[in-house]
């Protein structure tokens, strides 16, 4: 059986929002016509993904010049599709053309373009380990009462990861308190200490931008949080996508609201209410009546 779910999200988003929520893959084009969304054009297109293994319109596609020169330019850092489409049209199809010619990008974009070969490669889990090692010294020196995680695919025990995704706050930092000055305080320490090479967004609560431990520069990203909504954050941005929206679909099910900032419970007309209290990932499971899942478990 192939995994059908993914080929149609690009040309039919009904039929793939319908193919995502089954609980087992689809064996043929036949049963998935029986769903609603799913006519004959589409069932057809699940018939010849299984039978081959890919799509005649989408190789049509992926060999057109100007589609192939859209991937290319969406390689970088910063390029999303519309504006690969824009830099296609005025004429670029390549990284080096890019390069010799920078001036209609973003300082976002430049920066991605300029460390675009090692943004390519993933990062070792052993480096990130180290980075996690000079951040919690770091938030020592500045204050004893910042905390800092790491989530994603390094928190659930993954050997690799695409960049690194920090969350931070501070105990005394609650919604609604002063304490946004904190994030700000990290970046120029870890500028200070040359960790951080490149700040393509600072704000009050989220940083974007590079760092460099030993040979390579990677994409680092620092989320700042008040502490009564750091830890629902720190679970959905552990992850992984579907066991967010796993848990999610599950809280609505028995009348909960679950996002990355709070677990509030719904009214008789599923109207939010106010927060529930969570000072762990622990306390979240139990709301939900879950077994909790330690990170290592999350990556299905």
């Amino acid at each position: 059986m192939f995994n059908v779910k993914k080929v149609f999200f690009a040309s039919n988003f009904t039929a793939a929002g319908v193919l995502s929520k089954l609980p087992e893959r689809i064996k043929s084009g036949a049963e998935a016509k029986k769903l609603e969304g799913i006519g004959t054009k589409i069932s057809e297109k699940i018939d010849e993904f299984i039978a081959t293994g890919k799509l005649r319109k989408l190789d049509k596609i992926r060999n057109e010049p100007e589609s192939n020169a859209i991937n290319e330019l969406t390689r970088v850092a910063g390029i999303g599709p519309a504006k690969a489409r824009e830099l296609v049209d005025a004429g670029y199809s390549s990284i080096q053309d890019l390069r010799d010619n920078p001036e209609g990008l973003s300082k976002a974009q430049k920066i991605g373009l300029k460390h675009f070969e090692d943004f390519e490669l993933r990062i070792s889990r052993n480096e990130i380990s180290e980075v996690e090692t000079l951040l919690k010294s770091e938030f020592a020196k500045i204050d004893v009462k910042l905390r800092g995680t790491i989530c994603g695919s390094y928190r659930r025990g993954l050997a690799s990861s695409g960049d690194i995704d920090v969350l931070l706050t501070h105990e005394d930092y609650q919604s609604g308190s002063e304490g946004k000055s904190h994030l700000k305080k990290v970046v120029h320490a870890l500028e200070k200490i040359e960790l951080i090479t490149d700040t393509i967004s600072l704000g009050d609560t989220k940083f974007m931008g590079v760092c460099k431990l030993k040979k390579h520069f990677r994409r680092l990203d620092i989320r700042l949080l008040p502490r009564d909504q750091y830890y629902c954050g720190v679970l959905y941005f552990t992850g992984s996508d579907m066991f967010n929206k796993n848990m999610r679909s599950h809280a609505l099910d028995i009348g909960f609201t679950l996002n990355e900032y709070t677990i509030r419970p719904l009214d008789a007309g599923m109207v939010p209410m106010q927060p529930l209290p969570v000072s762990s990932e622990e306390d979240i499971f139990d709301y939900l009546s879950m077994e909790f899942k330690h990170p290592y478990e999350r990556s299905t």
